[in-house]
């Protein structure tokens, strides 16, 4: 607080505005300094103000240590000064009754015959004051359940009670029946108690976070195992963090751990990390530590016990050390709670939690499915595929193996060249005294080479020029001229991608590729020594290069070039039988067809290789092929055949090692297939299955791309709580915290989030993850129209909060950057919005502020019209005129609301075929006919002017608009 308030007013203040902040340390201090402030004043009754907000600020920060403290204040204060309470005070003091018996209950150094005092000195007040006791035997309740001592009487004498209005909030009173039935092991029966609660009839400040952490047991043991996902990820959201609901937290971790989702559960305990040293209660902290030991145990059953894992602060744990610290405090904690209960019911309800069975064996709770293998840091085991398990056992028959492999082009030779890279570097290495190997230069130039070829698949161009350049030095030094030749065009390929890489122009691309391919002839005509799988491969590099370049300039002119290439190539490879040339010489023709836009062409020239590779090999060049085919019968819009051809290429990919083909790529093709297909469930599982491998393959940035695309796809399916979880993950990764994604891929995952919380209707969240994003995205000089959109979107959502000041300096941010990169539909849109809410929230008090931003959306129609610009949605001027009407309606100036609508009924023009312009139409109609027959009270034009447009639709066909129109004439005739 930076001043203290110096008058009531600005305590008050002060205090609404504390309000407002989320519970926490920050809320808390905050409360301490304004009861100093308080204090300061004459009056008394701010102080009680300052007190209830202190103590609400324990109750709800888990310090349950100082709530009495503060309450025994109040308590004094009101019994000597009564009069100082008016109605609501006295009935929030009473109320609170309730939270110290809470308080005092989590801690066990408070000795049961106080607990029992308080519960009489809570009768006593209640007997005084003329209050119902059922609040009291609701107390007396939760004390017996938590002794484990006389709970059925407790039950009934508090159940059987009608409530008062001290009572607790439907929703906790629903959860402690829910419980009490739980507790008997009544499944069902504590299931169809809470269903009103789990179905959000029924909620408050910890309603149904509370109940659905409990629930979520029940319903896998009544095979509910969707419903239990569901609620798993929105009361997870809605507890996480904090310190109040830590036992929540607990029982989340419990419910991973019991579901076969160990390695959700340790990324969990990871973002909760902050609640082993935040939480204050006793009791609280019991049950949390008791469901992070429930995780730890079960991880380490899986063999992961040297796991890191996320626990207390100022040192590294792994899964068996934080598993014993954890195990030997929650111990204590149970030990002292039954030491002061007299009983061993926290001992025993703890030993039937930890000795709990798995209840499925793998339920996925998120879109990221990850397994604890995943979750490792260890460096990736060795191929365990068919190649791994035929290797030769000789340094000698695995070195040829490899170069065999290698000279063909066959997948095994990724394996042969890993088991060689491994022996290689040992230092007990002894190479091979063997002409046929040649020296150990010539086997780590082949090493150097194979990784080489790896980096470049990976787009890591420098540094593959780097390796190749590197191998052909040692293959020089080895005495292998034609390796060496061949070595060096691929650097002079791999150079040529460097411009694309580093995003440079198409011209500047192309013009590389041409000097690529221009060396490449030359180091051809120069070498010496080759023999012909490098001759065709380095045909094979001159014609990719030419490729590359078509596909870069896409002119006319660099076709023909391309298919001269392919043309030697082929007949070099069919002379002498090199048939994995042969069918890379023929995908390349294949490929040329389709960059030159004959998509016919391609597919008949895929076809006749499918055709010879399926009679004469290679049979690993069968998954590319039908990929190839599949994106062209894509681009033919043919989404079927698409389909049947890429789902068919990854059922071939199986049958060969996972880094010979871009399963990833073949994934993420499908998922864009199957939106075509109208398959968007499938879209989800093809994209989150390619960032899934990309991830593996150490693609980062592809991995988080396609998570992305997968979030967002889940958000427009309406999966809310899917789509933040999701993002949830990926924005807790290391490389995200520590910056070292790139930042505008993380501020497009965080925009997709802030959306998804605000269509989850988190809108403080939301609201706050939008303003963030904005302030960042002011500083992108070199993309203005996202930053436009960013703030406009926030613009909003501050709207929807009622903060229209705020608004306003978000929109005149979004205007601002839209004058430099325009953005007309979404600044209009944003702008009538703008002004719809602050009519309807404010009416004629709003009004000149709603026309003010009427006014910018009329300058940005004026601005698109001049430009020529065409709305994908609504159009602007139509749009605007609609809106016109609207807020002078919420302000009360119907004269003028009336104009608008008919200029805006002018704009449209009659309907048409078209179901959404229909739709616009009859809305204006409807909306123009309520204004003039209702609030101006000329019933009879407005029945006219709904006939009329009635029989306009009916006869076009478009009944589903017919029905707003004849329910609002019916209400006129009513009426009048």
């Amino acid at each position: 607080m930076p001043t203290a308030p110096q008058t009531t007013d600005e305590l008050y203040r002060a205090l609404q505005e504390n309000d407002r902040r989320p519970y926490g340390r920050t809320r808390t201090v905050t409360a301490e300094e304004l009861v100093e402030a308080a204090e300061q004043f004459a009056e008394p009754v701010p102080l009680i103000h300052a007190l209830l907000e202190l103590q609400e600020a324990y109750n709800y920060g888990s310090e349950p240590r100082k709530s009495p403290v503060v309450f025994a204040r109040l308590l004094t204060l009101f019994d000597e000064q009564p009069d100082l309470f008016d109605e609501r005070l006295r009935r929030t003091l009473f109320w609170r009754f309730k939270w110290v018996a809470h308080a005092l209950l989590a801690l066990p150094e408070m000795p049961l015959a106080g607990l029992r005092q308080w519960l009489t000195e809570m009768r006593d007040r209640y007997e005084k004051a003329g209050l119902g006791l059922q609040p009291y035997y609701g107390q007396a309740y939760h004390l017996a359940a938590h002794t484990g001592e006389d709970t059925d009487l407790a039950y009934e004498l508090w159940a059987g009670r009608a409530r008062t209005e001290f009572s607790d909030c439907e929703a906790c009173e629903i959860c402690g029946r829910a419980l009490y039935h739980l507790a008997a092991g009544d499944d069902e029966r504590a299931l169809s108690i809470w269903e009103p609660v789990l179905t959000g009839k029924e909620s408050c400040q910890e309603e149904p976070a509370r109940s659905i952490s409990y629930a979520l047991l029940p319903l896998l043991r009544t095979d509910r195992a969707d419903r239990a996902r569901e609620l798993h990820l929105t009361g997870y959201r809605a507890c996480r963090r904090n310190p109040s609901m830590s036992a929540e937290v607990g029982r989340h971790l419990e419910f991973c751990a019991l579901t076969g989702n160990e390695a959700r559960g340790l990324e969990l305990l990871a973002e909760n990390r902050n609640l082993f040293d935040d939480v204050d209660s006793p009791l609280d902290l019991l049950d949390f530590l008791t469901g992070v030991e429930v995780l730890l145990q079960r991880v380490e059953l899986l063999g992961h016990s040297e796991l890191p894992a996320a626990g207390y602060a100022g040192r590294t744990w792994t899964v068996a050390g934080l598993r014993a610290e954890v195990a030997g405090r929650a111990d204590d904690l149970a030990a002292r709670f039954d030491a002061r209960n007299g009983t061993t019911a926290h001992t025993d309800r703890r030993r039937a939690r930890l000795d709990r069975a798995p209840l499925l064996d793998a339920l996925e709770l998120t879109l990221r499915t990850r397994g604890l293998d995943d979750v490792a840091p260890a460096p990736a085991a060795a191929p365990t595929d068919r190649a791994t398990a035929t290797l030769p056992q000789t340094l000698t028959e695995l070195i040829g193996r490899a170069r065999e492999s290698d000279e063909q082009g066959h997948p095994d030779a990724v394996a042969c060249w890993a088991r060689l890279r491994t022996l290689a570097a040992a230092p007990d290495y002894s190479h091979p005294d063997d002409p046929a190997v040649g020296p150990l230069a010539q086997l780590r130039a082949d090493l150097l080479a194979d990784e080489a070829s790896r980096a470049g698949e990976k787009d890591e161009f420098d540094a593959a020029v780097a390796l190749y350049e590197a191998a052909a030095s040692l293959y020089d030094e080895a005495g292998a001229p034609g390796h060496a030749a061949l070595a060096r065009a691929c650097a002079l390929l791999s150079a040529s991608q460097i411009p694309a890489e580093r995003a440079d122009g198409a011209e500047a691309r192309a013009a590389a590729l041409t000097a690529a391919h221009a060396a490449l002839v030359r180091l051809h005509e120069e070498a010496s020594g080759l023999a012909p799988y490098q001759e065709a491969r380095i045909l094979r590099l001159r014609a990719t290069a030419l490729g590359l370049r078509l596909q870069t300039s896409r002119r006319e002119e660099h076709i023909a070039p391309v298919f001269a290439e392919v043309d030697l190539l082929l007949a070099f490879a069919t002379r002498h039988d090199i048939a994995g040339q042969v069918s890379g010489a023929l995908m390349l023709r294949a490929s040329t067809y389709a960059l030159s836009g004959d998509l016919p062409a391609a597919v008949a020239e895929l076809d006749a290789l499918l055709d010879r590779l399926k009679a004469h090999g290679p049979a690993w060049h069968l998954p590319r092929t039908l990929g190839l085919r599949g994106r062209v019968q894509l681009g033919l819009k043919d989404a079927r055949a698409a389909h049947a051809d890429l789902t068919e290429s990854l059922r071939l990919a199986a049958d060969w090692p996972a880094d010979t083909i871009d399963t990833a790529r073949l994934h993420g093709e499908l998922a864009e297939v199957c939106m075509r297909l109208g398959s968007p469930d499938e879209a989800l599982r093809h994209l989150t299955r390619s960032a899934e491998l990309e991830l593996r393959h150490g693609s980062r940035t592809d991995a988080f791309c396609a998570y992305g695309n997968a979030a967002q796809l889940s958000l427009d399916l309406g999966r809310v709580e899917d789509c933040i979880a999701l993002l949830d993950s990926l924005l807790a990764e290391p490389d995200v915290t520590a910056g070292a994604l790139d930042d505008r891929l993380v501020a497009q995952l965080r925009l997709t989030r802030a959306r998804a919380l605000h269509a989850g209707e988190d809108l403080k969240v939301a609201t706050a993850e939008f303003a963030a994003l904005a302030a960042e995205s002011a500083g992108w000089d070199d993309d203005p129209g996202s930053h436009a959109m960013i703030a406009a979107e926030t613009a909003v959502l501050l709207a929807e909060s009622g903060e229209f000041g705020r608004a306003r300096e978000a929109a005149n941010q979004a205007l601002a950057a839209h004058a430099r990169a325009p953005r007309y539909e979404q600044l209009s849109n944003c702008l009538r919005e703008l002004a719809r809410l602050q009519a309807e929230q404010q009416g004629s008090e709003g009004l000149a502020d709603a026309l003010a931003f009427l006014a910018d959306a009329g300058r940005i129609a004026d601005e698109a019209r001049a430009a020529e610009y065409k709305a994908r949605g609504r159009a602007l001027d139509s749009a605007l005129a609609y809106e016109h009407g609207r807020v002078n309606a919420y302000a009360g100036e119907y004269e003028t609301s009336l104009a608008a609508l008919d200029r805006a009924l002018t704009l449209l023009g009659e309907p048409g075929p078209d179901e959404d312009q229909a739709g616009e139409w009859a809305e204006c109609v409807r909306l123009a006919a309520a204004v003039e027959g209702i609030y101006l009270k000329r019933p009879a034009p407005a029945l006219t002017r709904l006939g009329g447009a009635l029989s306009r639709l009916t006869a076009l066909g478009h009944t589903e608009e017919t029905k707003p129109l004849t329910s609002l004439a019916a209400r006129l005739r009513d009426e009048h």
